[in-house]
């Protein structure tokens, strides 16, 4: 009875039960073709939801998700689009995470160092980010392709398997890793319990604020390569749909959003989750005000 009290336990059974359910009505639910389908579409939202967790661990939310992916695309497909000249055409996707770590550092400096909350300090991040992306492209058009890169993380497949799968088990192994065999995972776990105590205790928890915020940048700009790369193009709020999507994973799959516990697994179980419902609603085509 334990197992069935656990948050990651009913996030999968609730998964499985959706596409049974979904399949009396629609056999296809239980196609291989239409799982990997949203699998495909999942990878997008757990790696987002991969870098709110470490975020979240501590007891902090970032807001700004929405525009450090969109500024994330925008800088690398401008690049591979030869807005630098085609000499600098490589540098697209060091630039795009460049750009998501360049937002987690100010994100973390003015959370750590200024003392703003979290909630208030990311969403004005996403305010100017989104100005200074207007700005860029006065309102219109993103200029610039997707490189082949970015194209391959986006919509290609080995073995049959969309790559995207493989990057997301790379960035959730990867913070599988920090969490649970580095001593910043230990020290995230730590602040979220209690950040007076853990920094009373001799740890510089300011410098783990900060890395924690540049990881989750990192990692909101990643989902934002590979969405440009599926969809082809950079467009203006494409990081809208992952804010609080993202955030659900996390919390669903049982990461207290006060911080200090949570496991990874858990947040894999939410994104698939969330997946599975938005896609059975689109095919039972419901409205859009319904879905919301």
């Amino acid at each position: 009875m334990k197992h069935l009290n656990n948050p990651v336990v009913i996030a999968f059974g609730c998964s499985v039960a959706l596409v049974l359910i979904g399949s009396i009505f629609f056999p296809q639910f239980l196609s291989i073709n239409y799982l990997l389908k949203q699998l495909h579409m999942a990878s997008f939202l757990g790696v987002v939801a991969t870098g709110a967790m470490i975020i979240i661990l501590m007891g902090h939310i970032d807001l700004s998700v929405p525009w450090t992916l969109t500024v994330a695309a925008i800088v690398s497909c401008a690049i591979a689009g030869g807005e630098l000249g085609d000499t600098w055409r490589f540098l697209a996707v060091p630039a795009g995470l460049l750009a998501g770590a360049l937002i987690g550092l100010c994100n973390g400096l003015g959370v750590a160092y200024l003392r703003i909350h979290s909630m208030i300090w990311t969403l004005g991040m996403n305010v100017i980010v989104l100005g200074l992306s207007v700005l860029y492209t006065g309102g219109f058009q993103p200029p610039g392709v997707p490189s082949r890169l970015m194209h391959f993380f986006g919509v290609g497949k080995f073995l049959n398997i969309p790559v995207s799968l493989y990057l997301w088990l790379f960035v959730g192994l990867a913070m599988v890793f920090i969490l649970r065999r580095t001593t910043l995972g230990r020290y995230v776990y730590a602040i979220g319990n209690s950040e007076k105590v853990t920094y009373l205790s001799g740890i510089k928890t300011n410098y783990v604020l900060i890395l924690a915020f540049v990881i989750s940048g990192i990692c909101s700009s990643t989902a934002g390569m590979m969405v440009a790369g599926y969809a082809n193009l950079a467009y203006q709020g494409m990081g809208d749909a992952y804010l609080l999507p993202g955030i659900a994973a996390v919390v669903i799959g049982g990461t207290n959003i006060l911080g200090g516990s949570g496991s990874y697994l858990g947040t894999v179980a939410g994104a698939i989750l969330i997946t599975l419902i938005s896609s059975m609603l689109s095919v039972m085509q419901m409205p859009e005000a319904g879905r919301q």
